[in-house]
């Protein structure tokens, strides 16, 4: 209440010019119109579901690869260095290595939810796994458990949880690539939507507005 109400006074009182925010009734209208007559929930839908499909293919193989990494020592030392170091590489950066291998069509786009998702999904899935109280493991150990064993009754339910709340935040990091993705070559997405508005601005001058006559 109290951050729409300094919104209004701000901008209906004259304080804030509405070319760089708008007014709340102002920003209404313009949504509905958004979302009405300028088709912006396909717009939605199209980057929803870029969204999803590409985190989704990235969780599908990073979650077995991360749980197995932090279970076993040779295979995290195999796979860590390359992926700590493709972790911080941005997502953007792959963009034209992928209209070349790609082309510009939904499979890019995929791509580039898929790599940033993935890296960070798996390191973090690693660390959580391999962070399992050591008690527990040994624990099942004198139990009789195998390998497989613990992998399946100690390290998976212990990381569960936390490797729940890590994919809902990198969840919400995808939302962050998908936009750099539909700023190139897309036809559909909130991306394009916001290059299209873009090419809009500024508006063109009125007639009253012509040259000075000689």
């Amino acid at each position: 209440m109290l951050f729409f109400a300094a919104w209004a006074a701000a901008t209906f009182g004259g304080y804030v010019s509405k070319t760089f925010l708008a007014d709340p009734l102002t920003m209404l209208k313009s949504g509905w119109t958004l979302l009405t007559e300028q088709g912006f929930l396909t717009d939605i839908g199209y980057t929803v579901w870029r969204v999803v499909g590409g985190f989704v293919l990235a969780a599908i193989v990073a979650v077995p690869l991360g749980v197995t990494m932090g279970a076993y020592k040779p295979i995290e030392a195999f796979f860590e260095p390359f992926v700590s170091f493709a972790r911080y590489l941005p997502a953007s950066a792959f963009i034209p290595l992928l209209i070349l291998w790609a082309g510009i069509g939904e499979a890019q786009k995929l791509a580039v939810i898929f790599i940033g998702s993935f890296f960070q999904l798996v390191l973090m899935i690693a660390v959580t796994v391999g962070g399992t109280r050591r008690d527990l493991v040994e624990a099942a150990y004198t139990l009789g458990a195998n390998d497989w064993g613990i992998v399946r009754r100690v390290l998976i339910p212990a990381a569960a949880p936390q490797v729940a709340e890590t994919l809902r935040l990198v969840l919400g990091w995808a939302w962050t690539y998908v936009i750099v993705a539909e700023l190139i070559g897309a036809s559909h997405g909130i991306g394009h939507m916001i290059t299209d508005s873009r090419r809009c601005w500024p508006p063109t001058r009125s007639s009253s507005a012509s040259s000075p006559s000689a």
